[in-house]
């Protein structure tokens, strides 16, 4: 028996995958030390659930992705409106030298990915798929590139490899980052350990001059009606914005996605309004709007998971995800820490960045305060990596992705 369900309802099961996903992970202390998103958390289960009544029962389900694009979209264009370049200045050099190192290192990912793709006869794509594109890119970007893959490309599946990988760069970016930036501070000695310095003089979380809330999406903020509707018109000229570049350079060289798009027009809309009109953005309701967005988009990306289409990539996807953990770790040692400055704050930094490196940047977060709890604050890595993890890396993984697309095909 197949039974399709209409955007309304499919809303309604994103809402109910949420409920239970926050469910899952109040109650799971396993699912709360590695920083599992709600979404996925419940995702997962549901996704599972179906998995077994197809297998058992013989149904099938199709939900609608009617909403699914929308809110997509609406995340990027979050990230792009909350892109103030005044933040760019105020991180300085430093700044600029560790996107440097961020951009190196996902040519890397995706040489690697595609290289390990083509040796173990896989399309090349697979390793796209495993590399930047989830492990840097997290799962809203694996879940919006594996739609153009699956669309454009012919990759059966390339959504549920996605979230699949993206989900296990989660808990692996969680686990090594700690652990190595600790190894570089106790052996070259860079910190001493002083209980009294770190919890209360680390800066707020959400509340630091580096980001808005997408590190920290939990945070209570305030909004108004009038800002909800401002808020409301900025996504909407994004939205139009992408839909209009998408279509005007359709088959021509700037060919992007339309979420590249989304989130190109919200840097432009949100600098033109700050610089060019002093009009002031609210942060605020543009954290709120892009976290929720985010949420309910992964909720119907994960109901909409034909688990059964993984089976045949398990061995091959486990060998490519052990050789990226293992780049990782010794590129954040001995590229990152060093480049960096070789010091505390360095150490903090490699730290972060294995978190988005193979995660997200709430796993960097979490990775950074693991060290700074213990062995002191770093206010610079606060600053850098949230800036960097949150916005200006998907920047630059969309544009290897997209060059790394071209030169395969």
């Amino acid at each position: 028996m197949h039974l399709t369900f209409s955007a309304y309802y499919t809303l309604i099961f994103a809402a109910l995958v949420l409920l239970l996903g926050k469910w899952l992970v109040q109650h799971l202390r396993l699912l709360r030390e590695f920083n599992i998103p709600e979404p996925v958390a419940g995702g997962l289960v549901a996704a599972v659930a179906l998995f077994v009544l197809n297998q058992t029962l013989g149904y099938t389900f199709s939900f609608s992705s009617e909403l699914q694009m929308a809110f997509m979209l609406v995340f990027f264009s979050s990230i792009g409106l909350s892109a103030n370049f005044a933040k760019l200045r105020e991180g300085g050099r430093s700044l600029l030298l560790f996107l440097a190192v961020v951009a190196v290192f996902i040519g890397l990912q995706d040489l690697v990915g595609v290289s390990l793709a083509t040796m173990l006869g896989l399309d090349p794509l697979f390793g796209l798929i495993a590399g930047s594109v989830t492990l840097t890119g997290g799962h809203g970007t694996a879940g919006a590139w594996g739609q153009v893959f699956e669309r454009e490309y012919g990759i059966q599946g390339a959504v549920t490899l996605g979230i699949a990988c993206a989900t296990f760069g989660l808990v692996i970016g969680g686990l090594i980052g700690g652990p190595l930036a600790k190894a570089l501070i106790t052996r070259r000695r860079l910190a001493v350990h002083d209980p009294a310095a770190a919890p209360e003089k680390q800066p707020p979380l959400g509340e630091s001059a580096s980001h808005g809330g997408f590190e920290n999406p939990e945070q209570t903020r305030l909004i108004t009606t009038s800002a909800a509707i401002e808020t409301l018109a900025l996504f909407a000229g994004c939205l139009g914005f992408a839909e209009f570049m998408a279509q005007f350079t359709a088959g021509t060289l700037f060919s992007l996605p339309a979420f590249v798009w989304a989130l190109a027009g919200g840097v432009v809309i949100r600098n033109t309004l700050d610089y060019v009109f002093h009009f002031q953005v609210f942060d605020r309701a543009i954290d709120v709007f892009g976290n929720a967005s985010l949420s309910i988009y992964l909720a119907m990306a994960l109901l909409s998971l034909k688990l059964w289409e993984l089976a045949g990539l398990a061995a091959p996807l486990m060998v490519i995800l052990a050789a990226q953990t293992l780049v990782m770790g010794l590129y954040a040692a001995l590229v990152t820490f060093r480049i960096m400055g070789s010091n505390y704050d360095a150490a903090v930094l490699a730290a972060g960045h294995c978190g988005f490196g193979m995660g997200a940047t709430p796993t960097a977060v979490a990775n950074m305060q693991a060290i700074t709890n213990q062995y002191g604050p770093s206010h610079k890595a606060f600053l850098i990596v949230p800036m960097v993890g949150a916005f200006f890396v998907d920047i630059v993984n969309a544009t290897v992705i997209q060059l790394f697309i071209r030169w395969l095909h």
